[in-house]
């Protein structure tokens, strides 16, 4: 409980700061840099390093793809039914599978199910939510985008050089190339003060980005995605998990990964190509208010069936 109250506190100051006028507004990007450049790839040599390799890893490395492959085809029939524009229906197929994997879900799994479950959470957002970022979201932005008028071609190889220049993933690499070795004590000292930093840094720089402007032709799709998002997504993923148990921690880590909220940087994405920025805007920012009330009902609810 300390924990999400400590959560919300950061993500308190975050709004705070972006009604103040002391505070530049690229200063939220100025937070996400930070985060991706240093405090994450920190997270990734700190934690993984720690991991047993065991079969069991394979599932937070798949599930983002198995819920990709089931929510697409569930967006397209939902906007054929209700007839929803292109740029509505783009702006829907990148921030419903895209979940907040990392900036929102690395903390909160910490409050939720502890330390341990940090690792788990960064094999689903890297291996998961990233590569998908990277590699669907640029090809569905690229589509809909030429519908709309703008001229915009995805192309393999910058795609692939955005991937293998991400520093997580760097860091990731780097980890499972050492992972046999043991830091000296004074850089894993240095690596955990910068570790640490992460998730008041993310919360901060999320509260200060949260927007929560809806138009009314906006409303409908807006329901459907946090209901798809924060509902649907978590039930089909802990179903698919249902045969293998839920007193496995790799497995609690999982369905809450899939529990959690539109992410930023696809919301970010759609806005910056035109694609229902409203709407996109809305989605994360009320999605991340309302994941506080989500994710511990989530946790509670494996829980019980773990000890049941």
């Amino acid at each position: 409980m300390a924990n999400l109250i400590y959560i919300a506190g950061f993500l308190l100051i975050g709004l705070l700061l972006q009604r103040s006028r002391q505070f530049p507004q690229n200063t939220g990007q100025v937070l996400n840099a930070y985060v991706i450049y240093v405090a994450l790839p920190a997270l990734v040599l700190q934690k993984i390093p720690a991991l047993t390799v065991s079969t069991a890893l394979i599932i937070p490395a798949i599930m983002p793809w198995v819920l990709l492959l089931l929510t697409v085809p569930v967006i397209l029939l939902l906007a054929r039914r209700l007839a929803w524009s292109s740029a509505t229906t783009a702006c829907m197929l990148i921030v419903v599978p895209l979940g907040n994997t990392s900036f929102v879900g690395f903390p909160m799994i910490e409050a939720l199910v502890g330390e341990a479950g940090i690792p788990y959470a960064l094999l689903y957002d890297q291996l998961g939510s990233f590569l998908i970022l990277s590699i669907y979201a640029t090809f569905v932005v690229a589509i809909y985008a030429s519908r709309e008028g703008q001229s915009a071609r995805p192309k393999l190889r910058p795609i692939l050089l955005k991937i293998l220049r991400f520093p997580p993933f760097i860091a990731l690499i780097a980890a499972l190339v050492l992972k046999s070795w043991d830091y000296h004590p004074i850089l894993a000292s240095f690596i955990d003060s910068l570790a640490v930093t992460l998730v008041p840094v993310i919360m901060v720089a999320v509260g200060f980005q949260l927007k929560f402007r809806l138009a009314a032709e906006d409303r409908q799709p807006f329901v459907w995605a946090l209901v798809l998002k924060l509902v649907l997504t978590p039930l089909v993923a802990m179903l698919l998990i249902w045969p293998l148990g839920f007193d496995s921690l790799v497995h609690q880590v999982t369905i809450l990964e899939a529990a959690m909220p539109a992410m930023i940087s696809a919301g970010a994405l759609a806005i910056m190509a035109g694609l229902a920025p409203t709407l996109a805007a809305a989605v994360v920012g009320y999605g991340v208010l309302l994941c506080l009330v989500t994710l511990p009902l989530w946790a509670m609810l494996l829980n019980y069936l773990a000890n049941f």
